[in-house]
C-alpha cells in the first residue's frame, strides 16, 4: 500500500489549478499560522488513526506529501506524521517518501530538516524557468528562485530529485521551451514529470480562454512541442516509462505507479482519494473521496467522524475493466493480456478486437502474439483518441 497525505495550503491560487487548496491570506509573506498548521496535522493523525484498520495487514512502500504546498509545514509537523504513518503499518525497505516542494525561500531552508525528518525524494514544481511563462501561469516564484531551489536540494543531500515541467502555456514560445528544456537536462534530475497545460472546468483559465482573453497553442504546435520534449528528455537519459513521466533507469516513481497499476492507496486530508483493497463486496475495488472544503473536513475529523463527501463507490467490473486498460496503456508496459484474463475473465481481444484491428492498421497500437498491448509513439501522441476508440 501507500499512503498519500493531502496539504491544501499555497501561497496563492494558479489560475489554472483545480485541486483543492487553500490560499494563505495577509500582506507581505505568506505563512502558514502555528494554529491552523497544528490544527490540521492533529486532524491527518486522526484520519490516520481511524482508516488504519482499513489496511491492516498491508506493507507500507511509499508515503507521498502533496498538495497545495506540503513543504509549507514546518520540519516538525512533517517528522511527526511521517513517524505515525510508519509506526501504523509494516513497513518495506527501502521506503519512498515524497515530499512536493515550490521554489520559495521558506521551504528552501527547510530542505535539510525534511531530508532528516524521512524524506527521501522531492517533487519539485518548477513548471518553468522563463519569467513570462511562470507570470502567464500565476506562479509565486522567479525563475532564479527554482534555481536556487534546486540547488539548495542538491545541497542538502537529496539524490532523488523530481522536476515538473508544463509546456503549452498561452503566450509561450518553442524558443523559451527549449530553453526550459535545457535547463533540466542541465541540471539532471533523477525524473521529469511533463505536462502539457490542461485547461479544467471552473478555473481562471477556462474562463479566459472562452472569453478569449487566453490562447493555446495549435494543435499541430502542441504536438510538435511534445515530440520536442520527449526526445530532449530521452537523449538526456530519462526514459519515458508513462505518458508523461520520464526517469533514470531505477528511479521511476514508486507512489505514482500505485495508481497506474490500480494498487492500494490511503489518502489522508482534505479533498484526498483512497484506493481501498477489494472485498467480497466490491471484488474490482473501491474508492472514496474526502471532503473539499477546509472548515467541513477539520470539523467533521474533529468531531470523530469520517470525512467522506459520499458514500464510498464501489468499482463495477465494466469500470474496473475500463480502467484497467487505459491506465496501463498509459504506461511503457502497457497491458498485459495475461493478468488482464486472470481479472476480469476475458482477453482484451475478446473485448476490443474490431477496435485493435482499426488502430493497429493505423499504427497506433501495438499487440504482441501474446496479446499484450501497448501504444506505439504516434499512438501516445494520440492517446486521447486512442482510448476514446478503444473504450
Amino acid at each position: 500500500m501507500g499512503v498519500y497525505l493531502h496539504v491544501p495550503f499555497c501561497e496563492r491560487l494558479c489560475p489554472y489549478c483545480d485541486f483543492p487548496v487553500v490560499a494563505l491570506s495577509g500582506r507581505g509573506p505568506r505563512v502558514l499560522s502555528p494554529a491552523v498548521e497544528a490544527r490540521y496535522t492533529d486532524a491527518l493523525l486522526s484520519e490516520l488513526g481511524r482508516r488504519r484498520a482499513d489496511f491492516a495487514g498491508c506493507e507500507l512502500q511509499s508515503i507521498y506529501l502533496g498538495g497545495g504546498t506540503p513543504a509549507l509545514l514546518s520540519v516538525a509537523s512533517v517528522a511527526r506524521l511521517l513517524a505515525a504513518v510508519r509506526a501504523a503499518f509494516a513497513c518495506s525497505a527501502p521506503l519512498e517518501v515524497t515530499l512536493e516542494v515550490n521554489p520559495s525561500t521558506v521551504e528552501r531552508e527547510r530542505l535539510p530538516g525534511f531530508r532528516e525528518a524521512g524524506v527521501t525524494r522531492l517533487s519539485i514544481g518548477i513548471q518553468s524557468f522563463d519569467e513570462t511563462v511562470l507570470r502567464r501561469l500565476g506562479r509565486a516564484h522567479r525563475p532564479d528562485e527554482g534555481r536556487a531551489t534546486l540547488e539548495a536540494a542538491r545541497a542538502a543531500g537529496f539524490a532523488q530529485i523530481s522536476l515538473d515541467l508544463l509546456f503549452g502555456v498561452p503566450g509561450q514560445t518553442e524558443a523559451t521551451l527549449a530553453s526550459d528544456l535545457d535547463e533540466i537536462v542541465a541540471f539532471a534530475p533523477e525524473h521529469v514529470s511533463a505536462y502539457e497545460l490542461t485547461v479544467e472546468v471552473g478555473t481562471a483559465y477556462a474562463r479566459g480562454v472562452a472569453g478569449g482573453q487566453l490562447r493555446l497553442p495549435e494543435p499541430d504546435t502542441a504536438a510538435c512541442w511534445t515530440e520536442r520534449v520527449w526526445d530532449t528528455l530521452e537523449g538526456a537519459g530519462l526514459d519515458q516509462y508513462e505518458i508523461s513521466s520520464f526517469a533514470r533507469p531505477g528511479c521511476e516513481a514508486v507512489h505514482n505507479q500505485r495508481y497506474w497499476q490500480r494498487r492500494p492507496v490511503l489518502g489522508l486530508g482534505m479533498g484526498a482519494w483512497s484506493t481501498e483493497l477489494p472485498t467480497k463486496e466490491s471484488p474490482f475495488g473501491s474508492r472514496r473521496a474526502n471532503l473539499r472544503e477546509l472548515a467541513p473536513y477539520l470539523e467533521t475529523v474533529e468531531a470523530g467522524h469520517a470525512p467522506d463527501a459520499a458514500p464510498p463507490e464501489i468499482l463495477s467490473k465494466q469500470t474496473a475493466r475500463f480502467e484497467a486498460t487505459f491506465l496501463a496503456l498509459r504506461t511503457r508496459a502497457g497491458l498485459g493480456a495475461e493478468s488482464f484474463a486472470r481479472e476480469f475473465g476475458v482477453t482484451p481481444r475478446a473485448i476490443y478486437g474490431a477496435a485493435l484491428d482499426e488502430l493497429g492498421a493505423a499504427g497506433l497500437i501495438r499487440e504482441a502474439g501474446s496479446g499484450d498491448l501497448q501504444l506505439t509513439r504516434r499512438g501516445r501522441l494520440l492517446s486521447d483518441s486512442v482510448l476514446g476508440r478503444l473504450l
